[in-house]
């Protein structure tokens, strides 16, 4: 059993890109080296992240923490250690012909990502070519080749819709299946600031970032109250859903803000290095005693 703790909280749950890492995807040194010591102290340092295992894989490993990482946005708890996912979810046979099919008939650009590899189109223009360019993985096939088992996502993109989840919607009556649906304006990745297009990434049923606390719970017997969770994105609104602390950045979409406890400063700025140290490395509380007459 999880001893009793001075501190508030005893897990920190983190997104990647636009919290994390600053907008050249860097990691902050005072932030790692806060990260560290939080972890010296018995402080749970998790990631949790729409990337794939194959994109985040080096970071992990820069980061060194114990815990493994949410991958594919609740679809993966991946290890970077042991390079391998430990739990693994991926789209039903059905799901994954609708899409296709519904991608085909749209004119939607389809990537098929798997635990090992990711398959594409080519890219039809240079937006295309752009959002596709810093895939870890990818392999560009023919149309006949964009066949994969053991799908874990599929990442559809358009230009035809004024608002990411008019996408969403769209896609989900579509298939009418069973699915987890995340989706964005690719602009508001730092590298795709002048992108037009939107993304849409199609999941296997799951909890999205939310399955961080249940394997925090599960592994660690860290309750969600005891969890504080920090992102930027709408992807992030299921771990601060359930998280004791809910943190936005500065640079966050006005959706998360929302829904998030508290907000702090830049990705590109100390933020995460002080939320860190106020919470899990300053001096710990002590429980004033009653005194004696006389004392």
């Amino acid at each position: 059993m999880r001893g009793m703790s001075a501190r508030d909280y005893d897990a920190l749950l983190l997104d990647l890109d636009g919290t994390l890492l600053d907008d050249l995807g860097r990691l902050p040194a005072r932030t790692a080296e806060a990260l560290r010591a939080a972890s010296a102290q018995g402080v749970r340092v998790m990631v949790a992240t729409g990337r794939s295992n194959l994109s985040a894989h080096d970071l992990l490993v820069e980061l060194g923490l114990e815990a493994p990482a949410i991958v594919f946005n609740g679809a993966g708890l991946y290890c970077a250690r042991r390079q391998r996912l430990l739990e693994e979810r991926t789209l039903s046979n059905r799901c994954l012909q609708r899409t296709l099919e519904f991608a085909r008939a749209l004119g939607h650009l389809p990537v098929l990502m798997c635990a090992d590899r990711k398959l594409a189109l080519a890219p039809r223009d240079p937006e295309e070519e752009s959002a596709l360019a810093l895939m870890t993985g990818l392999k560009i096939v023919a149309p006949q080749d964009l066949v994969a088992e053991y799908v874990m996502r599929v990442t559809l993109f358009s230009t035809r819709h004024a608002r990411s989840e008019h996408f969403a919607a769209e896609l989900e009556a579509a298939v009418g299946l069973p699915l987890y649906t995340t989706h964005f304006p690719l602009n508001a990745l730092a590298s795709h600031r002048s992108s037009p297009l939107h993304v849409l990434d199609i999941h296997p049923p799951c909890r999205g970032k939310g399955e961080a606390l249940r394997v925090l719970q599960e592994l660690y017997e860290i309750p969600p109250a005891r969890v504080v969770a920090v992102g930027d994105a709408t992807n992030d609104i299921p771990m601060f859903e359930l998280a004791g602390l809910s943190v936005a950045m500065e640079n966050s979409m006005s959706e998360a803000k929302l829904v998030a406890q508290r907000v702090i400063g830049s990705n590109n700025g100390p933020a995460i290095a002080e939320l860190v140290e106020e919470l899990f490395l300053a001096p710990a509380r002590t429980t004033a005693q009653p005194g004696r007459v006389g004392d």
